[in-house]
């Protein structure tokens, strides 16, 4: 056989060898990141245009994450977040819309706090996904209702499931994933009409 069919079959060989380590780094990374974001892996890939953009767009989103220094809250600082949202919880009988508007700030207090960066809302939910992807989209939840009812276009339920959807992420940053004992979500008491 001639020198050249050899160099031919060599490189197909190599080539066939660099696909196939090509494609297990790729399922690598899918593993890695589906476990790592969870549900948060789904939504992004459902809204990107193919998979390799979606997995991008989390690759990045981990990136952006390693430049925060964030760090835990004191055991002052949760007792002091805690009974401030008791006092949120306890507005929404005679307040709901302030009760909500008033949970959303003490979120980003929280957030600040924290060393999450304040940008606007979705950075501000795609940063909180790398560490909290099974409840950041509660968190986008919560926002949803909360901007509805602002517009004019939401009811009283509508601002209770926010603050039952605030709540989740809530209790994680502050009770560090909420093992703490705290009320019930269904506890939260009706508005008055």
């Amino acid at each position: 056989m001639p020198v050249w069919a050899w160099v031919l079959i060599a490189v197909g060989i190599v080539a066939v060898v660099a696909l196939i380590a090509w494609q297990a780094a790729a399922q690598r990374r899918t593993r890695r990141l589906r476990s790592r974001f969870g549900p948060e892996y789904e939504r992004t890939l459902n809204e990107a245009e193919s998979r390799r953009d979606a997995e991008s767009e989390l690759a990045a989103r981990e990136q952006r994450r390693e430049t925060f220094e964030l760090r835990p809250l004191s055991a002052e600082e949760q007792a002091r977040y805690t009974e401030q949202w008791q006092s949120v919880q306890a507005q929404f009988v005679d307040d709901p819309a302030g009760a909500v508007t008033s949970a959303d700030g003490l979120i980003q207090s929280v957030l600040a706090d924290r060393g999450y960066p304040l940008e606007d809302f979705d950075q501000r939910a795609a940063d909180v996904s790398v560490d909290h992807p099974s409840v950041v989209e509660n968190y986008r939840e919560g926002h949803r209702r909360f901007e509805r009812t602002a517009a004019g276009q939401g009811s009283t339920e509508d601002l209770r499931q926010a603050m039952r959807s605030y709540r989740l992420l809530f209790t994680e940053l502050v009770e560090e994933g909420g093992e703490q004992p705290e009320r019930e979500l269904d506890e939260m008491p009706a508005a008055r009409r």
